[in-house]
């Protein structure tokens, strides 16, 4: 099953649980898939689907950064519920072990021995770690290797 017919899927059983909060966030992930849909004129494969839900969960953690800051407790909440459900149509994130041995794998594919590969490195990296690393974390540990 597609992340996109689980999404719809899920939404059917929030409905008929009543269960407001969650329905609310999951329209909101199939808004977002909509939209891009739309803006893009471009059918939504699980990889796409997976990219603007990255991108939702990062916006989650700014708007938690934020309202912490400005002591909005009760909004923070909120964003960090919306963030759980968000995370849970993410697969499990990738360790550092995992993370470095892949690393490794590319580095051995690209040839890459210093700073100045680091891009070609990344290309290869992210389409493989898409949604299940860190892009963060990747970027620090090959600045490590190639540094």
């Amino acid at each position: 099953m597609s992340l996109k017919q689980q999404l719809t899927d899920d939404m059917k059983t929030a409905m008929k649980a009543g269960e407001k909060e969650r329905l609310a966030v999951i329209r909101l992930i199939n808004a977002a898939i909509k939209q891009k849909e739309v803006d893009e004129r471009v059918e939504m494969t699980d990889a796409l689907v997976l990219a603007v839900l990255e991108k939702m969960v990062k916006q989650r953690k700014d708007s938690i950064t934020q309202f912490e800051a400005a002591a909005r407790d009760d909004l923070a909440a909120q964003e960090r519920y919306e963030l759980g459900v968000i995370e849970a149509y993410l697969p499990a994130k990738m360790g550092e072990a995992d993370i470095l041995a892949e690393i490794d794998k590319a580095i051995a594919a690209t040839g890459a021995a210093s700073a100045a590969d680091m891009g070609k490195l990344m290309g290869v990296l992210k389409p493989a770690l898409a949604g299940k690393a860190d892009m963060g974390l990747v970027s620090k540990l090959v600045k490590q290797k190639l540094g």
